[in-house]
């Protein structure tokens, strides 16, 4: 196959949403699909009763073309343009995270002249660093997302005075790719504090969404392919008071299809420096973004190896930019002109993240099937659409 190409791992996928489904039980599931929207994954996810989770007016479409119902699908986003709004309030979507005064007076405007009435939650920060990388920490103190605790009573005043709105939840996200349960620990006990506060004023809240970050495990994905659901859970199991609100929510997206995901890549020239050698490949900061981005690092293996000795390398794209960069001083076994390399982990923020820079054609597509009957039923519900 043509490389550089993305592989998916269906029957990975299936065993992952199986657990999650078995670990969740009772809380409600919104599948984040600005991780991945490839259309036969989203469908999967969709078939396993799990709602969407939005950030644009596009993506609620591509939800409702792949199964999600409106009831499941909520709207997030820092952003919303008036016809990304309109086009939630058409199909009755579940839920608007609202994030500002402004856009409350918006929603409300836009609902009065199309005649509905908009639920919304306001999303809060409740100031807890994740210890995560800074571009994707979104719950501190001072943030372009959501609204201070401080301003947290003016926009519920806001909402009431407000007659096409319903205030329905509260809507809490602190960051992505945490691996330390002691923040939703410490995101569940400030939760209680607010939901206490709010109690003790008169106002009930519904739903509760407390976001995502699930990470999962870059280092060593083969031996960690489907991260700790059941301890992501009990977290909240044990330390968030159930009796302040009826529904919890979550919005995890590189948890569930992380790790079902790799980009092929194949050596095009080893090259030799004053100090280093470079091997440099087929795929760039085009096809995966994050290295470039956050300083990712992904697990790199050869797809085919030898067991033979490892040597160092400076695993390098063809993008003209200093950035494009996979990996440095990275041990593998000797390499050569047309091996494959496999990138792992790149289920999430990988394909989507695609761009044409350079004029870079974008990389193929290809699946590992799933083996069960869901599965089978799934493939013929993509086919006859």
């Amino acid at each position: 196959m043509k490389t550089p190409y993305y592989f998916y791992d269906l029957d990975l996928l299936e065993r992952t949403l199986k657990i999650l489904r078995s670990e969740a039980k009772n809380k409600h599931v919104h599948y984040a699909i600005k991780a991945n929207t490839d259309k036969r994954i989203c469908r999967m996810i969709s078939n396993y009763g799990f709602g969407a989770d939005c950030v644009s007016g596009n993506e609620i479409l591509h939800a409702l073309r792949c199964g999600f119902h409106p009831s499941k699908i909520v709207f997030a986003g820092v952003g919303k343009t008036n016809e990304e709004i309109e086009i939630g309030l058409k199909h009755n979507i579940a839920c608007f995270n609202i994030e500002s005064a402004e856009e409350v007076q918006v929603i409300n405007r836009l609902a009065k002249q199309m005649n509905r009435v908009a639920n919304v939650a306001i999303r809060v920060n409740p100031n807890i660093s994740a210890e995560t990388h800074e571009y994707i920490t979104t719950g501190t103190h001072e943030n372009k997302f959501g609204i201070s605790c401080e301003h947290l009573m003016g926009v519920i005043h806001l909402i009431e005075d407000s007659k096409c709105i319903k205030l329905t939840g509260l809507h809490f996200h602190i960051g992505s790719q945490i691996l330390n349960m002691d923040n939703f620990k410490d995101l569940a006990q400030k939760l209680n504090i607010i939901l206490s506060e709010l109690y003790n004023e008169g106002i009930e809240i519904e739903h509760i969404n407390v976001g995502g970050g699930l990470g999962i495990n870059y280092d060593n994905p083969i031996d960690e392919p489907i991260p700790d659901f059941q301890s992501y859970f009990e977290v909240f199991n044990q330390h968030l008071n159930n009796s302040l609100f009826k529904y919890l929510h979550f919005e995890l997206g590189r948890s569930i299809v992380g790790q079902c995901g790799e980009l092929h890549t194949k050596v095009l020239f080893v090259k030799q420096g004053v100090v280093k050698q470079f091997a440099i490949v087929d795929a760039g900061m085009t096809d995966l973004l994050r290295p470039a981005l956050y300083q990712a690092q992904h697990r790199i293996v050869k797809k085919n190896p030898s067991g033979e000795k490892k040597y160092r390398y400076d695993i390098v794209g063809p993008i003209c930019e200093s950035s494009d960069v996979f990996g440095n001083d990275y041990p593998l076994e000797k390499l050569k002109r047309g091996e494959e390399l496999v990138i792992k982990s790149a289920g999430a923020y990988g394909e989507v993240m695609v761009s044409e820079y350079n004029l870079r054609a974008k990389p193929n597509v290809y699946y590992r099937e799933a083996r069960s009957s869901l599965e089978f039923a799934i493939d013929q519900q993509y086919i006859m659409n």
